[in-house]
């Protein structure tokens, strides 16, 4: 049987049916496509390595998750436009397609309307995700999937030209992983749209946010075994990032304030440069600390955790409008008392939180840093500590540089596929 064509399967595995009925699922696209669904499983399940599993041009309605545990497979759709897996009717399993394994790439298909994260890859190496479209077609809605497309503990992984919408998580969410690459994407509708979490050595770039509640984080969150750095923000198009935040309640997620362009939390080593970010209502970058965020908890946190942002580079990023409409009491206060009532708060909105333990002569650590080389972007110190009774607009805390960041290098496949980035 070939493995390229899930109508052969169909055939195959639907004698009853016949050609005929094959034929008929293809033409009630209200009802679950029962041949065509049993047909992909069964490829995931007796795929061999090097196999190509192509699903031709449609719309399958799926009442059931996916899942594939074998190394070295490709999953081709005819295009996210073209091949459109429908979860609507999903019974079974939480995710729409799970993966654990390496060496595997999945594009041109589009998952929608999954009852839980549209597409979860777990604990492998070399992935790519290229042209894959994950989305909730009903609006923004706490109901939908947390999780778009999902890598968790991957090494060396590529996603590029990619969507997602409307995940009531993060629409592009990286994890504890190392050797990213994230490019050339858009997200819009979701909670966070690219979201990088405790993970190491990642480039963010040529990518569109916009219609979400935060348009690009990048977190360190506490008590996870793998903490994060090295991230670069670059080249990026975040803008009106104003959705209400529809994110369940107790969320790490939950705690974004809407209207936030880029968001970097508790994280070292973050880049952020040639952006434009623009007309996000609370802040266009928002630099902040574990204890700004709703999810801090009553045991405390990992001893290894650093629950400070230290060595943050902002320098050569375009800002345009935002601040004009904070979430929250705390940060309308705050607008209203420091920049008057037709005032903004400034591109650069920083908690003010500092390790006290780790200050030089009363000063972070050249090494510890944030830096600002933005012209004429303004800062503010919001004195979180303090409850914002002190907030400062002074820059010069902030006249400082850093070694930049290098490139990220992926390997194997990954490199030949990635090219120039």
């Amino acid at each position: 049987m070939s493995r390229t064509n899930i109508w052969v399967a169909c055939l195959l595995a639907g004698t009853a049916l016949g050609i005929a009925g094959c034929k008929k699922h293809d033409q009630n696209a209200s009802a679950i496509d029962n041949d065509k669904q049993a047909a992909l499983l069964a490829q995931l399940i007796d795929a061999k390595p090097g196999d190509v599993i192509s699903i031709p041009a449609g719309t399958y309605h799926f009442d059931t998750s996916l899942s594939l545990n074998v190394d070295g497979v490709t999953v081709r759709g005819a295009g996210k436009d073209a091949t459109i897996i429908d979860f609507t009717g999903q019974v079974n399993g939480a995710e729409g397609m799970l993966v654990h394994a390496s060496d595997f790439t999945i594009e041109g298909l589009t998952l929608q309307n999954t009852k839980g994260d549209a597409l979860k890859i777990n604990e492998g190496q070399n992935v790519i995700i290229r042209g894959v479209r994950a989305r909730w077609t009903g609006g923004p809605s706490t109901k939908n999937g947390a999780y778009g497309l999902y890598p968790v503990q991957i090494k060396n992984l590529l996603v590029e030209d990619s969507e997602s919408i409307g995940a009531s998580d993060a629409g592009i969410y990286v994890g504890q992983s190392s050797n990213i690459v994230v490019r050339n994407n858009r997200v819009r509708q979701n909670v966070a749209g690219i979201e990088i979490e405790n993970s190491t050595n990642a480039d963010v770039h040529d990518n569109e946010a916009t219609e979400n509640t935060g348009g690009i984080l990048v977190f360190n969150m506490p008590n996870l075994p793998v903490p994060g750095r090295a991230t670069r923000v670059f080249h990026n198009h975040s803008y009106a990032n104003n959705t209400a935040n529809f994110g369940a309640r107790g969320t790490a997620v939950a705690s974004v304030p809407a209207g936030t362009g880029v968001i970097v939390n508790s994280n070292p080593q973050v880049e952020i440069f040639d952006n434009d970010i623009a007309d996000n209502q609370t802040a266009n970058l928002i630099i902040s600390s574990y204890f700004s965020t709703g999810y801090m908890n009553k045991t405390g946190v990992a001893a290894a955790y650093d629950p400070y942002p230290s060595a943050i580079y902002v320098y050569g990023n375009r800002f345009s409008g935002g601040g004009n409409a904070p979430d929250g009491v705390k940060l309308q206060a705050l607008r209203v008392t420091v920049f008057g009532l037709s005032g903004h708060i400034p591109d650069i909105l920083w908690d003010g939180f500092v390790d006290q333990a780790k200050l030089v002569n009363g000063k972070l650590d050249p090494t510890r840093a944030i830096c600002v080389d933005n012209g004429d972007a303004g800062v503010v110190n919001a004195d979180g500590p303090n409850g914002f009774k002190n907030p400062s607009t002074d820059k010069s805390p902030y006249a400082c540089t850093l070694p930049k960041l290098p490139p990220v290098q992926l390997t194997g496949k990954l490199a030949e596929a990635s090219g120039k980035s």
